[in-house]
This record gives C-alpha cells, structure tokens and sequence, in this order.
C-alpha cells in the first residue's frame, strides 16, 4: 500500500509536531454512522469537515483494534486490523485519505505492554506447556505452594484485584492492568520483531505518528525471588526497577526510531510515560520517540505559581531534550478540566478530588461548574500560547463536564468493577459526544449511546454552540485560528506582572498572553487586543480569564 501525505504539507516537514494542535478522538465516542450505538470509523470520516472547521493540525485516535473492550479497546486482540463493530481497514484507509485532505495528520495509539488474552499469542501459550517458545513470548511464574496453587507473589493490579492469574497447571501470568491484558516479555526477540512489522503496517497505510501506550513499562526485570508488594513500592524508579521506567526500555525504542527514519517524512512518536520528570527527555530524545507527553499541568490546581513552576521546567526540559513539549489538560483517563476546576482543592490533589466527587455521582464536594468552565476556558487559552505541541480531547471545545451519574449497570470501565466504592472508573469523560440539541442520542447516531448521556447535553451540542459567538467552540475556533498564524520559534519570555496570581509572558511575533489566576480584576498591558475567554471588565481583566495581546 502507499502511504498518502496530507495535502496541505510539504513531504519535507519533518518537524511538523512540534507545536501542533493535536485532538484526541476516543473512537467509540465521538460518531456512529451506523446507528449501533457505538462510534466508529466511517463517523470519524463523516466529521472531518468539522475537525477542520475546528483548526486542529493532527488526530490522535485511540485503539480502534479488535478488542473484547475489557479495558476500552487497550486490551488488543489483533494489531494490524480493525474492530469490525468499527469498521474495515478499507474504512481506516478511506479516513486516513479524508484527514490528509484536509491538511490533517493521524496519530495511531499503539499498546506494547500487554495484549488482549484472546490474541492469538496468548491462546497458543495457554494450549502450550510450561517453558514453551509461546509461554516465553509473556510474563508467566511458577506458582508457591505445593502445586503452585498460590500466586508467585502478592503484587496487586493497578486496575484492583491480584496481579498474577493462574492457568491451571501450576503457572501464573502477571498482568499490570486487567486479567484481560497480560503483560508481554520484551527479553523475547520474537515480540520486537511483531511490533516492528506493526508499526510499518500503519506507517505504510499513511499513520504519520504513533502513541505509545505504557510507554515505561515494556522492559521488565523480575528476580528470581520476587520482592513484596510493599518492597516494589519502596524501591527507586531509577532506570533498574523490575517494572517501571528500566533504561533498558531505550534500547526498545531506538530500534523503533529506525523503522520511523524509514519514512519521508520520518514517523513521529510521543510516549505515554508516567516517569520523574526528570528522566522524561530521554524518551523525548531524537534517538527515541522523539516527544513525550508532560502530564503536570493536568494534575495542577488553577494556581498561578503551580502554572509557572511547571511551565518553567518543562520548557527548560524541551530545551534539554531537543524536542518539544507537550501540554494536556484533558483525556480519556482523568476527569475532565472543566469539572476540576470547579471543586475545591484537596491539597492540590485534583485528579483525586475528581475520583471522590465521582464516587458521591457528583454530589460531593459541591461542584461549582461555571467557575470550572470558566478556569477551563482560561487556561486551555494558555495552554494554547504556549510553545510545544498542545492535546485536546473530544468534548472539551464544547466546555463538557464530566459526566458522574452513570448508573452502576451501565458503566464499562474495568476500574470501577475491580475497586468497587474505591474507583468510579473513567466512563464519565468518555460519554458519546452530542452533535445536535435533539434526537435520541443528540445526533451522535441513529439510535441511542453506548454510554448515557445527560439532559444537559443539549445546551453543549455542537449545533447549540457553533452559532454562538461566546460559546466555547467558537472560542476553541478562534483561537486555533489566530495560534497557527502566531506561533512560531519555540521561546517563551515571562513579563513579570507586579501580582503572585497574575501570569504574563511574551512569544514570538509580539504575542503576549495574560492569564489572571486571582479574584480581583488587574490591567492589561497596552497593546492590540487579539482575543480572551471571557468579556473584560472594562479595560481589565477579571478573575479566571486569559487575553492574548499583540504588544
């Protein structure tokens, strides 16, 4: 197959991600064409025309593989195929196509921690015996006891519940996530060899960059004696922990920038690595990846000195790395930003306080949702000035709320049935997304939705806000629209504002952003007011707003 390049761009940009606006499309939530309740595909192709209305530079689609959905398509039967309750390749093919069209690029998610336990893989190693060439292809333990009927040892999952499964003939395999998802053996040359076929069958179907889920937890280093629970978490995350963060995981990913290089322009790659960040650059490093994500604004309060310490640092480590940095405030797997910035802080825990509002069905702590729309609309217009490529994901340029009050029998996230009254899992940013005020899914399909969706859909439809100058999609718009005509060298300059809550700082082309953080009103700098997230009062700028200015 030949790949196909978007329209818009030179087959010579090879930096072309480094401050992108990349969107992030859940596929199963954001359109269904065929009126099966579930996203697809063929949807995703049917609103390109509003992507590109929107000004996005690049998609990021999350897994669209064959899958039992025992983790939201994470759990992958089958890595160079599509779910067919999505579609067809031809479908991916056709999609890709519409997307370079239109000037915008597709990242792909790839998940190389674990397979789905109805890959092909895993069925032939539970048919094989132990120390079987299929068995070594994963991570399987003699179990303790007489007969092995005891786990190898009392890790936990991170999704709840043991972390090691039997199979029935005195071996355990271990499984970081859900018992659907165990984890692979990245000592087996086998499996480096698979994933390298895979990622040259997406790049040579047009993908232009993957992400790559778990990013530092591929190469694992378990002793012969397995240390405690509690002595796994006691140890260092240097580089030479048994699960997480090895530095043998960069021999991994070097190999990986090979096959990247193969192609004009080279394949990018970003690394989902929730790591110290100060060991975040290698996985950013041109020899690597080459991006991975920074994570810190998203578990921030709305705080102005937590804003600039993090920006600092990150641009300062982009700098470092000779990459770029990437800012995210919202995606599939955390609460939504316009609903954390309307709970109260709980020692800067925000994510937590999300998780507890959550498992109230967001009654508790008292959810003050326009303050949080209006911090979200503030700081996304900051994010947006700053240098690096920024994350959205679906539903936030409408202003969506996370939704709580999914009923317990409606609700699909492995989290919430393996911690039940601990986690309320992640269904509630993943709700289909409304496209219309009416209808019985708000125009996301024919029939109804995967996920219920709340009365209050209505009033952030698509169709609601696109019309409405002050709405947020139309802010999100305009303000795409200015940041591709204003961005470009990577510097960020901070003006000092004479206020702790007040942040300022100056970009390239004159560009000045200011974002006040505080209660009260402050000045604006004297210059050509370009655009803000919320009306000035007067010629100030009031609480939780951001203006860009051209000074």
């Amino acid at each position: 197959m030949t790949a196909v390049s978007p329209a818009s761009s030179s087959s010579a940009d090879d930096t072309w991600w480094r401050q992108a606006v990349v969107y992030q499309i859940y596929p199963r939530s954001f359109a269904d064409s065929d009126g099966d309740g579930i996203g697809d595909l063929p949807g995703i192709t049917s609103r390109v025309p509003y992507l590109t209305r929107l000004g996005v530079d690049a998609v990021w689609l999350s897994p669209f593989y064959p899958s039992a959905l025992a983790d939201g398509g994470y759990d992958v039967d089958d890595y160079r195929d599509v779910d067919p309750r999505l579609g067809t390749l031809e479908d991916f093919d056709a999609m890709v196509a519409a997307l370079h069209q239109a000037g915008i690029r597709l990242i792909v998610d790839i998940v190389p921690n674990h397979t789905s336990n109805r890959h092909v893989w895993f069925q032939e190693a539970l048919a094989a015996p132990k120390g079987s060439p299929a068995r070594r292809r994963y991570v399987f333990r003699d179990g303790r006891g007489a007969h092995g009927e005891l786990p190898p040892s009392d890790w936990t999952s991170t999704f709840g519940g043991p972390a090691w499964e039997p199979v029935g003939d005195g071996q355990w395999y271990f499984h970081f996530f859900a018992t659907e998802q165990p984890d692979l053996n990245w000592d087996n040359p086998e499996v480096h060899e698979d994933f390298l076929t895979t990622l040259r069958f997406w790049a040579d179907r047009g993908v232009d960059g993957f992400r790559i889920d778990v990013a530092h937890g591929l190469a694992k280093r378990l002793p012969t004696e397995l240390p405690s629970q509690a002595e796994l978490d006691a140890l260092p995350k240097d580089g030479d922990h048994p699960l997480w963060d090895r530095d043998d995981v960069h021999d991994i990913y070097a190999e990986w920038r090979k096959v990247f290089d193969e192609y004009t322009p080279p394949r990018t790659a970003v690394a989902e690595a929730w790591v110290a960040s100060d060991r975040r650059a290698r996985y950013a490093s041109p020899e690597g990846l080459g991006q991975a994500f920074n994570f810190d604004l998203l578990e921030a309060d709305f705080n102005a000195a937590r804003f600039r310490d993090i920006i600092s640092f990150n641009v300062e480590l982009a700098h470092e790395s000779g990459s770029s940095s990437t800012w995210v405030l919202s995606n599939h797997d955390v609460v939504r930003h316009a609903t954390r910035y309307g709970l109260p802080p709980l020692n800067g825990a925000k994510v937590k306080q999300g998780g507890a509002w959550l498992l109230s069905g967001g009654a508790e702590p008292p959810l003050d949702a326009a303050l949080g729309l209006r911090r979200a609309r503030a700081a996304t217009l900051l994010e947006l000035a700053l240098p690096g490529s920024a994350y959205l994901y679906q539903g936030e340029e409408l202003g969506l709320q996370e939704v709580a009050d999914i009923p317990a029998e409606a609700r699909q996230d492995p989290t919430f049935f393996r911690n039940p009254g601990v986690d309320a899992g992640r269904d509630g940013c993943r709700v289909p997304l409304p496209w219309t005020a009416t209808g019985p899914s708000f125009g996301f399909g024919a029939a109804g939705a995967h996920l219920p969706q709340p009365r209050w859909f209505a009033g952030c439809s698509v169709e609601t806000e696109q019309s409405a100058p002050d709405s947020t999609l139309s802010l999100y718009r305009r303000a795409l629209d200015l940041r591709r005509r204003l961005q470009t060298e990577e510097e960020l300059t901070w003006i000092e504002t004479g206020r702790d809550d007040v942040l300022a700082f100056r970009r390239p082309n004159e560009w000045v952003s200011v974002t006040n953080f505080g209660a009260a009103p402050c000045p604006l700098p004297d210059g050509e007011l370009l655009l803000t997230s919320a009306p000035l009062t007067g010629s100030t700028l009031p609480a939780a707003t951001t203006a860009w200015l051209r000074c």
